[in-house]
């Protein structure tokens, strides 16, 4: 009977070992489950109204710097409450808070989809909606990654975080061909119902899933008064998060395409807003692999981080000299690989070697670094794709994460 026991148990452990037992490893919490495939929903709808937005600025303006004014309204509160933000998260109850953010941001869809309707969608509108989406995203972002961990535990997190990647890449393949065929069809306002709509199924889960036990105690929450001071000390005198940080902010400017890719699309490649959905796709499909490299190892090291950010600064350069639009989509392939593993490699790092006390912060501060500069960085990016080029605009994102790698080079060694 030992004996079989004991099989059984080398049986699992040989399962759990393999490449896609480590990638399904946070798949066994039905919980999670539940979770994963709400986000698939979500996230493709977000990817078509990002898509949508970008494009109908662009066409009412005719001017990128207002792609940089779109990404202020998105991406500055996180920058300015960001690390508030992530002390809110360490002391609340992840899913009742999501339940509140989600709600938010469906309301927002659901406003655009109106104005858009009515013919009285405007400027000032959008970014007015941008900014209150940017302000929920600020909580609601560094929720939704620690929020993870309270539903797979410490163990889980490589493949958790793999896996959200998998998800994220699945809208970016879904999201942005369902955004570019509904731009070319019925127009931005089917792009805004669907992200409404897609919150639905992520909102049924939270509310339907049972609170989980990792949060800290009511009696043990107080002020947050400090303790977003508190996060941003233990970040700076932590060498790994120094040598992180910057890189997820150079990374930053690669995920937050809105500003770079339209003008290349239409002004370099000669596309329509079908080149840019297609474009925003091959991007995930080579995501795809990216995030499921990355699920399949349990704990990455610092090395592969710092390789995998000098692959992805090559891939960017690579489609920032891309001569003609299908050279350009095989380099958008390689650039989701090698972004998306390495993006998702960093930010399960920076989880497992911080403070799980500190997790919700730490978090919130690589929030304020991947999208919180970008309210800043992308002015420069926007000026240099109107007054130079938009080659020379887009390859900023893959100079910048080269320096970031090689600046933090000793840090991760390990």
């Amino acid at each position: 009977m030992s004996a079989t026991v004991e099989a059984d148990a080398g049986t699992e452990g040989i399962r759990r070992d393999t490449v896609f037992g480590r990638i399904g490893g946070a798949l066994r919490e039905r919980d999670f489950r539940w979770w994963f495939a709400g986000q698939i929903t979500s996230a493709s709808g977000v990817m078509a109204q990002a898509v949508a937005l970008s494009w109908w600025m662009l066409q009412q303006t005719g001017d990128a710097v207002w792609l940089s004014v779109l990404t202020v309204c998105t991406w500055g509160p996180t920058l300015i409450a960001g690390a508030w933000a992530g002390a809110v998260v360490d002391r609340s109850d992840r899913r009742r808070l999501l339940i509140v953010t989600q709600t938010v941001l469906m309301g927002v869809a659901a406003v655009l989809t109106v104005l858009s309707a009515t013919g009285t969608l405007a400027v000032w509108n959008v970014l007015l909606a941008s900014a209150v989406s940017g302000a929920t995203m600020a909580v609601d972002s560094p929720a939704r990654q620690v929020y993870v961990v309270d539903l797979v535990g410490a163990e889980g997190v490589a493949s958790a975080v793999g896996l959200w990647e998998v998800a994220l890449n699945a809208s970016r393949v879904v999201g942005p061909g369902l955004g570019g065929a509904l731009l070319a069809g019925p127009g931005a306002t089917a792009c805004f119902g669907v992200n409404a709509g897609s919150y639905l199924a992520p909102l049924l889960v939270l509310i339907r899933m049972r609170s989980r036990s990792g949060t800290i105690p009511l009696r043990q929450r107080g002020r947050t008064r400090g303790a977003a001071r508190e996060g941003i000390r233990y970040a700076f005198h932590s060498p790994i998060m120094r040598a992180l940080l910057p890189m997820s902010a150079a990374s930053g400017l690669i995920f937050g395409m809105g500003v770079a890719l339209p003008p290349l699309v239409q002004r370099a490649l000669h596309q329509g807003g079908g080149g840019y959905g297609a474009m925003m796709a091959a991007f995930g499909v080579g995501g795809l692999p990216g995030a499921l490299l990355a699920a399949s190892h349990p704990e990455p090291t610092g090395r592969r981080v710092r390789l995998l950010a000098l692959a992805t600064a090559a891939a960017v350069l690579g489609i920032a000299l891309s001569p003609t639009m299908p050279v350009a989509l095989v380099a958008m392939v390689a650039l989701g690989l090698t972004s998306i593993w390495f993006i998702a490699s960093a930010n399960t790092l920076a989880q497992l070697r911080c403070a799980p006390e500190m997790r919700g912060r730490v978090m919130s501060l690589w929030g304020v670094a991947m999208t919180g500069v970008s309210p800043i960085s992308g002015f420069g990016v926007a000026a240099v794709v109107q007054y130079v080029g938009p080659r020379e605009g887009f390859s900023i994102s893959g100079i910048a994460l080269g320096i970031a790698a090689l600046a933090g080079w000793r840090a991760l060694r390990d």
